[in-house]
């Protein structure tokens, strides 16, 4: 690599790292340079390209537009240099390196108990695990990889399944000594119930129902009266605490119905209702730290047992 190829390098490696870190200042702390060398590559930079990449003030430093289409065409070749730096690594021993990863806030019941077999097996692997229920750009936000269910809207996107789940009605045993136990859909009109409202959507998470008793399409939900929560831990929060009748992923009240906080009430469709699913951009191959992860999670949550299925009453 010729000097003015090392300087074209430089320089892209101080523009995306300013503008990842917001300032030239925590970028010359991230390369071990100076605040005023990362400045002068940027510039440099931005004078062969003949455009404008970064707006400059007192305070902080901003993408213009040409600069953030610029800065993610560099993201994504800093990371495939990375992925194929890791992947030549690997052909002399374990997948190493950070591994980025977004997940939605509930999933920690499952994934925690998995991480300890996961980082023994992979020591040299660091995971940095974002528990968030905010719809990620798994681009722009320089993420490996993601853990979602519903829809792929994004085509930039690709995705593979990693377990289904059932949503199922609770309620604690108090609740429905108090009020009483509904034996079909028509009862939960004298019932109090917990919503869950997808924080991305706003749309409020369907209840399996089932079918009315003709198998005709799902009767309409009517409670007494309701509350909504935006994250489903309070939903579990609520139905723990005899707050009324709550929906909710089967994972996530495991331990509850196991040892009897939780009951399961109308218990009528015991399908599948939804599935998680590993996604990543399309444009990058799945690097050996992202491989490995998959295929762990895949092995252990398709080997994990069922939920218990204890009926109230």
């Amino acid at each position: 690599m010729d000097s003015s190829s090392t300087s074209s390098f430089s320089g892209l490696l101080a523009f995306v790292r300013s503008a990842d870190l917001g300032s030239f200042v925590a970028a010359g702390r991230a390369l071990g340079i100076s605040a005023s060398a990362v400045g002068k590559a940027v510039t440099r930079l931005e004078q062969e390209l003949g455009v404008r990449l970064l707006q400059r003030s007192t305070r902080r430093i901003a993408l213009t537009d040409e600069g953030r289409q610029f800065h993610e065409r560099c993201r994504r070749i800093l990371d495939d240099l990375d992925d194929a730096r890791t992947m030549v690594s690997q052909a002399a021993g374990a997948p190493r390196g950070r591994l980025r990863v977004s997940v939605p806030i509930v999933t920690y019941h499952l994934l925690l108990p998995l991480l300890p077999d996961f980082l023994e097996r992979y020591p040299e692997i660091e995971l940095d695990i974002d528990f968030n229920d905010r719809l990620v750009d798994l681009i722009d936000d320089s993420v490996d990889i993601a853990i979602r269910s519903g829809d792929l809207p994004d085509s930039r996107l690709v995705s593979l399944p990693l377990w289904h789940y059932r949503t199922v009605l609770c309620a604690s045993p108090a609740y429905l000594a108090r009020r009483g136990l509904p034996t079909r859909v028509s009862e939960l009109d004298r019932h109090d119930g917990i919503r869950f409202r997808f924080p991305n959507s706003g749309r409020l998470l369907d209840w399996p129902l089932g079918t009315d008793e003709h198998g005709s399409e799902p009767p309409a939900l009517r409670l007494r009266r309701s509350l909504v929560f935006n994250n489903m831990e309070a939903v579990r929060g609520a139905a723990l605490g005899g707050l009324g009748i709550g929906c909710m992923p089967d994972f996530l009240v495991r331990e509850p119905l196991e040892s009897g906080a939780l009951r399961l009430v109308l218990e009528l469709d015991p399908r599948p209702s939804g599935r998680f699913r590993a996604v990543w951009p399309s444009s990058r191959h799945l690097s050996p730290k992202v491989r490995v992860f998959v295929d762990f999670l895949r092995e252990r949550l398709r080997a994990a047992e069922p939920p218990p299925r204890r009926r109230a009453g």
